[in-house]
């Protein structure tokens, strides 16, 4: 049902981003301001959370965003996506080197940079460590680039209202990420756990977050 939900809403703010936006409730946005104005920039993690698409919109319309995802196998979904996105402020970098790159570039100029956490990454790029109690393949990515220059991270949701109601947004702003991948992807997936706690039939289970990608080492014990 959550993917379901996940998609009409997509849709909708897609063509409608100007009333969708009006109908965003948002808390604790003074932290979102006092942590990009500490001037390294700002490390925003979106799980698959509620209607986590209109997240990018709200904070574009205050600073520019550089958002890391991974474009569809499907060539039509892509374009279908990448039309839909499109915003200003807002700028869509794969999942690669060229797109790690460019956030990095990003952080350097104090501007903000978006990234799926529980999203599973390829082999060899990513640690196993516990999601609700299993060995899940998780990106140590955000840990890695938040603590080159001490970049402040704020985990973002979106938890949807009833219907026709819009969003509640809220911020709340992460411990540094411990030096080593594996402590810095299990405090990540701890934090990701405790916001979808709050609100779990928002969460999209379907998505298979235990996968074994391709390349990447068996879980420990397995």
């Amino acid at each position: 049902m959550a993917s379901g939900q996940l998609f009409s809403d997509s849709l909708w703010i897609w063509r409608n981003p100007k009333q969708a936006l009006h109908l965003v409730e948002i808390q604790n946005w003074d932290l979102v301001e006092a942590a990009i104005n500490e001037g390294h920039g700002l490390v925003m993690l979106t799980p698959h959370l509620g209607g986590f698409e209109i997240i990018p919109r709200v904070l574009a319309q205050h600073f520019p965003a550089t958002i890391l995802y991974r474009p569809s196998r499907q060539d039509w979904l892509n374009r279908i996506v990448e039309e839909g996105r499109a915003y200003p402020n807002m700028h869509f970098v794969p999942t690669n080197l060229n797109g790690v790159r460019q956030m990095t570039r990003a952080l350097s100029k104090g501007e903000a940079i978006g990234i799926l956490p529980d999203q599973v990454p390829s082999g060899g790029d990513g640690v196993w460590v516990p999601f609700f109690g299993r060995p899940a393949y998780t990106t140590p990515l955000p840990a890695r680039l938040a603590n080159r220059n001490k970049t402040p991270v704020i985990m973002f949701t979106a938890k949807r209202k009833n219907l026709g109601q819009g969003w509640l947004m809220q911020a709340t702003r992460l411990a540094p990420f411990s030096e080593d991948a594996t402590l810095a992807a299990t405090e990540m997936n701890q934090a990701i756990e405790q916001a979808i706690l709050k609100a779990p039939d928002q969460f999209i289970w379907a998505y298979n977050r235990y996968k074994h990608p391709a390349g990447a080492d068996l879980p420990p014990g397995q």
